[in-house]
Formats: C-alpha cells, structure tokens, sequence
C-alpha cells in the first residue's frame, strides 16, 4: 500500500462509490455500537522524494524543508522554516503535520517553525512504545529539547496532537514556554474513557481491535474524503446536514497517501485505543502552569475548558474560532493565525 518515490499514492477509485458508502454505513453501525525513550544522533536533512505535498510549491522551496531524525527507532519527519521564538505544530487524526501548511508562512516571519509528524504517522515511520500521547510527547521531546537543542518551545497541538501538546508541558515544563490547546476535549479527570468514547460514532470505532483496518484498508480515500465533512461547521457531528469539505482533493489525497500505509493507519487508529492510558495518565500528570490559549470549534469552548482547565492552571485566553467547526487551520486560517500570533507574541 505504500506509495513508490515520484507514484501517484494507491487511492484510485477500485471501487465503485456504491460499494465505498455502503462501508461507510457499516462503520456507523459498528461505531455507535460499541519508560522515556532516548534519541540518537543521526539526521537526514535531505528532503524525502516521497513527500509528495509541497514539492512543486516555490513557497515552501523558498522559505521551508523537510527534515528527519531518529529518536528511539522511530525516524520522525519534521518540516522546519522562519526565524524567531520557536513554535512546533502537532497535528491530529487523519491529518499529518500539512495540517499546518496554510498558516505556517505566516508564523514562520515572526519564528521558528517546527511542524512535526507524530511517531509512526505521516511520513514519520517506524513503531513508538505506544500511542498514548504522555509516550508520543516524549517522542517529540527527544526531537525537539534534545536533538535540536530547543528548550524553550511554544507547544501548540490540535486534536489529539493537543493531548500531546499537554502532555508534552506536563512532563518537560522547564522546556516549555507555552501552550497552544486547539479543538479537543481532553481525556483525564473531567472525561473518562467509556465516556469519550461515547462522545462521537468514530472515536468508538476507532477504538476497536483490528475491526477499522479490516473495513478501511482498501477504501483509505474514501473514507477519509467521507469523514472530513462530518466535523467541518455545520457538519453531523454538530447537529447540522452540511456535506461541505474545507479540504480540496490534493489535500485528501497527501493526507491518504500517508495513511495508505498500513502501519500508519493501524498508528491512527491506535491514537484512539490509547484513551484508557490517556486518561490515567493525564488524571497523574502535574497541573499545566504554563501560559496557554484554548481554541474550539465554533460554540464548542465550554465542552473544551470545562475539561482542559481542571489540569491547565495557566489559561490566559479561551475562543472559539467563527464559521469553524473540527478543522479551525482549513475553516478559518486567518483568525487562527491573528489569535495564535498575539499569544505567542504576547
């Protein structure tokens, strides 16, 4: 299922629409039913040919690159650019750290800009320790603090890259300058597993053993293009009949080339069957002192800080994003990026 160098990724409609929407009915029933790891001195600053997102974009070859390095067997894919205070981006389910791609310009003329892919996602690859997102945040700190040298970094996650983003303050707070926590309602204390797991039809599926790889592996695409709508504002997952996509067709097919990879899927998928973990280690973690922005989804702040603040002590501006539901980058980039740059200025 991997994409060869320079090879248009393995998504190719095989399967009539018919057969994709009915897989997507079955995933609905089924959905509703139901140690510190050390990093090593190697470095490739050689852009992948396989990184298929931005090779012909004479903005990114101007200004960015893409870089990897090892930390504890997992090669971790990163794409650096700008000068300043360092920022690092951490991307959600299913997206990778292009995710960031339409703000980070922007950022990057006032700093740093680390947009990182999670171990084992993207064009990250090897198998981290687990998905739970205290061992993921570890990851990216042997990335970030020791590998590059960067101590004072400005953590800002969306989704579960915000559990992450959390984590990753709550472990290394002297490394940590401060947190942006965008979109997701955190598993811990305020949240239980069983609870969360309820909260939608896909974190449910998502949860399963085995069962999502089995129904999606060879309809990566279109479940993917099927699923972004969803969340999107007006979307099902807020009440509203909206089958809109913020993400264009080259967008759907970067982010399905990387999960067209089994090892990346089953990574995906694993972010979800992490929550037990996640809660128990978000309820133990220390309370996050560091100055922190929530974002939510349009009217969705309240669910958001209600579950954030009993672990984040620090949180010095809470917004929802206008006209935006999951997607706040894709829905609503200009005032993600003027809220996000009078933080980090701040």
């Amino acid at each position: 299922m991997t994409s060869a160098p320079g090879r248009a990724p393995r998504h190719a409609s095989h399967r009539p629409q018919a057969a994709a929407t009915a897989t997507l009915a079955l995933l609905l029933t089924v959905g509703l039913a139901a140690c510190t790891p050390q990093a090593d001195a190697t470095h490739v600053a050689d852009p992948p040919a396989h990184v298929a997102a931005t090779q012909d974009d004479p903005e990114f070859q101007d200004s960015f690159r893409h870089e990897f390095a090892t930390v504890d067997g997992v090669r971790m894919h990163y794409v650096t650019g700008g000068s300043g205070s360092p920022v690092v981006l951490l991307h959600g389910w299913p997206q990778t750290w292009f995710s960031w791609w339409s703000i980070m310009p922007e950022l990057a003329e006032h700093h740093t800009v680390y947009a990182v892919d999670l171990p084992g996602l993207g064009d990250s690859t090897g198998v981290p320790d687990g998905y739970d997102k205290a061992t993921l945040a570890r990851y990216v700190h042997g990335l970030v603090a020791e590998q590059l040298g960067v101590r004072d970094a400005q953590v800002v996650g969306h989704d579960l890259g915000a559990a992450v983003a959390f984590q990753y303050a709550a472990q290394f707070p002297a490394d940590t300058a401060r947190l942006g926590y965008l979109d997701l309602p955190l598993p811990g204390p305020a949240l239980d597993a069983p609870t969360y797991r309820s909260l939608s039809w896909h974190i449910a599926f998502h949860s399963q053993r085995d069962v999502p790889e089995a129904l999606v592996d060879d309809d990566v695409r279109e479940y993917l293009a099927m699923f972004y709508p969803q969340v999107a504002f007006g979307g099902t997952a807020f009440g509203g009949t909206s089958e809109r996509s913020p993400f264009t067709d080259a967008e759907v097919d970067e982010y399905a080339r990387t999960y067209s990879r089994p090892e990346a899927l089953t990574g995906g998928f694993e972010l979800y069957r992490a929550l037990d973990q996640d809660v128990r280690d978000a309820t133990a973690a220390d309370p996050v002192n560091v100055p922190t922005l929530l974002m939510s989804a349009e009217g969705q702040l309240d669910a958001v800080r209600g579950t954030a603040a009993p672990r984040m002590t620090n949180i010095v501006r809470a917004v929802d994003v206008p006209h935006a539901g999951h997607w706040l980058v894709e829905e609503n980039p200009g005032f993600v990026t003027t809220e996000l740059l009078g933080f980090l200025d701040e």
